[in-house]
């Protein structure tokens, strides 16, 4: 914690979301903060931007990305569906794709500052967490943790898409765990609330899923802040919703930088 000119102690988070393979920079992340929170999406797949870069192109090449991309950018989730069926017809799915998602959380747990809390985003495989997170790095999900005097609370995972990522749940088990967190200072999630500013995405072109139960609980229980990232390129990344500061924190693939909480 850093001290005033009164002598006060204050403290600095930084907080990323949608981290997407960028460890380089999430080594530095901490720098300066006496915590990290990181909203999750640490995986990188595909990257939209670059379509040489992630799981599906290491394995398929750069130019069946290509396809993939421009099918879903579409909206055209079944053909996507059944082209990918094609390629992975000759490859035994799971097995590929966990060990090129270890070689990637290798990397990236490895560079988790101490302390660091974190949640699961909707590409995630929580499964495999426990087996990265260092004794420094705290996981939680549905729960709550006490940093600086402050209460922050923390629910991962995605709601429900055509796009049938790795940690999609139902809308009702989404919001029990919004249920279970309570009232807090911070409610720390990787989706955002479902407000169209804040979840209209301006380069994919698309609503992407926000949640209804956070919303209600937003206007519940008037946290300081909602910190959520998972849409990319949003129309507005900060918004006032009553009393609570709804800011997006992500995409830190693209930023390389953290956003910054003093109190």
């Amino acid at each position: 914690m850093a001290g005033t000119q009164d002598g006060t102690r204050r403290t600095r988070i930084h907080v990323v979301s949608d981290v997407h393979g960028n460890a380089r920079d999430l080594a530095r992340a901490g720098a300066g903060a006496d915590a990290l929170i990181c909203l999750g999406d640490l995986v990188l797949f595909l990257d939209y931007a670059d379509h040489s870069r992630g799981i599906f192109p290491d394995l398929f090449g750069a130019e069946n990305a290509d396809r993939l991309v421009e099918l879903r950018t579409a909206r055209r989730y079944e053909e996507a569906r059944e082209f990918g069926r094609g390629l992975w017809a000759g490859v035994d799915r799971g097995p590929a794709i966990e060990k090129a998602v270890r070689k990637q959380y290798a990397e990236l747990f490895a560079a988790f500052p101490t302390p660091t809390y974190a949640t699961y985003g909707n590409v995630d495989m929580p499964t495999l967490w426990a087996e990265y997170a260092g004794p420094g790095t705290t996981v939680l999900d549905g729960e709550r943790v006490e940093i600086g005097g402050r209460v922050f609370g923390f629910v991962g995972g995605g709601l429900r898409t055509p796009m049938r990522t790795p940690y999609e749940i139902s809308d009702e088990e989404f919001a029990a765990k919004i249920e279970a967190v309570g009232e807090v200072d911070v409610l720390c999630t990787h989706i955002p609330p479902e407000v169209p500013e804040l979840v209209y995405d301006t380069v994919a072109r698309r609503f992407e899923r926000g949640s209804r139960a956070l919303l209600d609980a937003i206007r519940r229980t008037r946290p300081r802040y909602s910190l959520f990232g998972h849409v990319h390129q949003p129309l507005a990344r900060r918004m006032r919703v009553g009393a609570t500061e709804c800011v997006n924190v992500g995409h830190f693939a693209g930023s390389g930088k953290p956003w910054v909480l003093e109190w």
